[in-house]
């Protein structure tokens, strides 16, 4: 049974860019031997990822992710059964912020800046599948 999971947390400390290259290189390469595909969003020091694929594999990575002291604040924003994966292309995709139009994210919260903490979680959904839409999403991975 695939599932599809959609969460945000905190970074516990700074990220910059090469140890956020090292977290989706592991994820690459991990990824695809749990059968596990999604996107991952990093923006002001907030993860927000979407992970698909088996229910044992998914939930296990997602309490690893909730145990992982990288990581604070974990929220689960949107858990479901589904019938075919929506992110089949990613072993672990990456948002790309700088190439999405600022008015995409008025559509769905008050401001510009992405806060996850601040909108439900179907609201989440459809951004990570609006971003799909304006090929916001690079790194197949």
């Amino acid at each position: 049974m695939l599932v599809r999971l959609l969460y945000a947390s905190r970074a516990a400390v700074q990220l910059d860019a090469e140890e956020l290259g090292t977290i989706l290189r592991q994820a690459r390469q991990h990824n695809p031997a749990q059968g596990i595909t999604g996107a991952l969003c990093f923006s002001d020091g907030t993860f927000l990822q979407l992970i698909e694929g088996g229910r044992s594999a998914v939930n296990a990575l997602f309490q690893r992710i909730s145990r992982d002291p990288r990581h604070t604040d974990v929220l689960l924003l949107h858990y479901t059964e589904i019938s075919e994966r929506r992110f089949a292309n990613w072993t672990m995709g990456q948002v790309q912020l700088s190439r999405v139009n600022p008015a995409l994210l008025l559509k769905y919260s008050e401001g510009t800046s992405l806060d996850p903490y601040a909108l439900s979680g179907p609201a989440m959904l459809r951004l990570f599948e609006e971003w799909l839409g304006c090929a916001a999403i690079v790194g197949q991975g």
